[in-house]
């Protein structure tokens, strides 16, 4: 499995109409190859920045799959104009988990 990792800073006064389009646009995202889960979280100290989490199967279904196909460009429309800088996205994998 492989952690998609991007901190989203939103334009500032526009965190209602981005988690707004974030709604729809997670149901692109939840459909394609590989995709098992997200979780879209809001700063505390920075009420603009945010945090998505998403676990795909493969590096290639993120990055090949999702990022080559028509869905992202439907997710690109819903979402990029919110960014401001553009979110750096990193992919990682798991060396340690709690054994519980």
């Amino acid at each position: 499995m492989i952690l998609e990792v991007a901190i989203l800073d939103v334009k500032q006064g526009q965190e209602t109409e981005f988690e707004t389009a974030f709604v729809k646009a997670q149901k692109t995202i939840s459909g394609m190859k590989g995709y098992l889960s997200h979780q879209l979280q809001r700063c505390l100290e920075k009420p603009n920045r945010y945090i998505l989490l998403v676990n795909w199967e493969t590096l290639k279904d993120h990055t090949e799959g999702f990022r080559g196909s028509a869905e992202y460009e439907a997710w690109r429309k819903l979402l990029h104009h919110f960014y401001e800088p553009f979110p750096v996205v990193e992919h990682y994998s798991l060396v340690v988990q709690d054994p519980r």
